[in-house]
């Protein structure tokens, strides 16, 4: 078994699991620890816990002490740097007319490092920039590419339910999301009505998903023979949040109404593609 805490870099960061050693850490807690990117400034939020050898995919890190009070200092100090790098960069982009936005810059703690996040549409060609950056800031320089939806993380603001962003707040990484789940849930497929600040389909499709596929599991699907108290007839509609089924159904005269039904109302004579034996 290995000891693990897990930790996250920034509010709503991806969790990296590190070695505790023999420091008793509780969530919440600023430590210091090494990461393949050199020495930063981490907190805990999941506490010390054991997980079999067999899942840990890498060599764990250790944590190397409990942040104190000049590494808090410290790190505000990088983070106050950090906004002033981003906006001498934002400069020389300018200057050299260069297709691409600035959206984010941070220090690693040992400040061995300047990391500037940047988004663009194709690929972009800053061999120069960072050269004249690294004369700037006397440092190494890496510039990392990102996506719409890691810069929407990045800056922030307010989705159509006028909440802060999940991604902002609590979200440590992006489910896929499907066009398949705005159908299942009977939501209108205007782009402009399932869509994000980020442009691309909302994150909380993902979080009712698994309850309507829970309840249509216990459903007939659409386009299912079925009988029903007002004769043999067709399932046209599913709603899934009242578990009813809209069902049309011949008269004498052949002339077909629509009828609302519960499930236990009906009974399912043939399903489409399932054949009768």
């Amino acid at each position: 078994m290995a000891s693990v805490v897990g930790v996250r870099f920034k509010k709503a960061g991806k969790i990296y699991y590190f070695d505790p050693g023999d420091l008793d850490l509780k969530c919440k807690t600023n430590i210091i620890v090494e990461t393949a990117r050199g020495v930063e400034f981490g907190r805990v939020v999941i506490e010390k816990r054991e997980i079999p050898d067999d899942q840990v995919v890498n060599t764990l890190k250790p944590v190397l002490r409990i942040a104190n009070e000049a590494d808090l200092i410290h790190q505000k100090e990088n983070e106050r740097d950090a906004k002033d790098a981003m906006k001498k960069c934002i400069e020389k982009v300018e200057q050299h007319n260069m297709e691409m936005k600035i959206i984010d810059a941070e220090y690693t703690f040992d400040n061995n490092k300047i990391i500037f996040y940047f988004t663009a549409d194709g690929r972009v060609d800053f061999r120069e920039l960072v050269k004249e950056l690294a004369a700037i800031f006397k440092t190494r320089i890496e510039l990392r590419q990102i996506g719409v939806r890691d810069e929407a993380k990045c800056i922030g603001g307010l989705g159509t339910c006028g909440r802060p962003l999940c991604c902002r707040c609590f979200l440590g990484e992006f489910d896929p999301v499907s066009i398949k789940m705005a159908k299942d849930q009977n939501l209108s497929l205007n782009p402009t009505k399932i869509s994000g600040l980020c442009g691309r389909l909302m994150c909380c499709l993902k979080y009712e998903q698994q309850s309507y596929d829970e309840a249509r599991s216990n459903l007939p699907v659409e386009g299912s023979i079925v009988l029903t108290p007002k004769g043999e007839g067709k399932v046209t509609e599913i709603n899934v949040l009242s578990k009813t089924l809209k069902v049309t159904v011949p008269n004498e005269e052949g002339i077909e109404f629509s009828h609302v039904f519960k499930p236990c109302e009906i009974t399912v004579i043939m399903q489409p593609g399932v054949k009768d034996e």
